[in-house]
């Protein structure tokens, strides 16, 4: 166990993103368990709302339907600031923004903690260049998705259908207006699991193998990593370089 805990110790965070109704919000409770991390999933949303002086109600809306913030924010924040007083033109430019920078520090703030497992939130976008975190996607045919949330949140299919293509619609809006990347961009993640026949917990043990297994790479040399790495020339050459006869 102790060459176990020394391997991903020097890992900060995993970042999970997935599919609404994929199970990857399970499996990210269920891998800070094993870990012994933060998870840090539904509270941030409480964390941004006392950041920028909302609800939590208001603040969960805000999350989940992607929303522009109500103006009582921006005069909230003109009087108070996790960073102190916040004059008129320190504002962004919307109430968009607002809420994006607060979401973002709450990530900061997560990640400089360290052994914390972040789900969503565009974490796998913010945190895309610190090489001690592992970026996971979990994705799950829509069919199984819709089984899925209909099951665990008492729904009618069409329901489940519905709050499944809203929750979607809302991420990817999210990420693409702050980072102009789309949730399905592989190259934001070093591993993509599909649930459909995977179980949560066999999903578990595939991100603790790889996050022991990228801890060990972390700080090697560009010229030490990568696909090249380890593999030798082609024999011949590949008949595709060979000019045509």
């Amino acid at each position: 166990m102790a060459e176990q805990l020394s391997a991903y110790d020097q890992m900060s965070a995993v970042t999970i993103s997935r599919e609404y109704g994929s199970g990857g919000g399970e499996i990210a409770a269920r891998l800070a368990t094993r870990l012994g991390w933060t998870l840090v999933d539904h509270q941030i949303v409480a964390d941004v709302a006392r950041r920028v002086g909302m609800t939590q109600e208001e603040a969960r809306a805000r999350d989940e339907r992607g929303a522009g913030l109500v103006s009582r924010v921006i005069d909230a924040l003109l009087t108070a600031s996790p960073e102190g007083p916040v004059t008129p033109e320190d504002l962004p430019i919307s109430s968009n923004d607002l809420y994006h920078q607060a979401v973002r520090r709450v990530i900061e703030k997560s990640y400089n903690a360290r052994h914390v497992v972040i789900v969503g939130r565009g974490a796998q976008a913010e945190l895309q260049s610190c090489e001690d975190v592992l970026h996971i996607r979990v994705v799950a045919p829509l069919e199984m998705r819709i089984a899925y949330v209909s099951q665990r949140e008492g729904l009618s299919e069409s329901e489940a259908r519905n709050r499944i293509q809203s929750k979607e619609q809302g991420r990817v809006r999210y990420l693409q207006s702050h980072y102009h990347r789309r949730p399905q961009d592989p190259s934001l993640y070093d591993l993509t699991i599909n649930t459909r026949g995977i179980s949560l917990d066999d999903a578990v043990d595939l991100v603790f193998d790889a996050l022991q297994r990228k801890a060990r790479r972390v700080g090697l040399p560009l010229a030490e990593r990568g696909p090249s790495v380890d593999v030798e020339r082609y024999v011949d050459r590949p008949v595709d370089l060979n000019p045509s006869p």
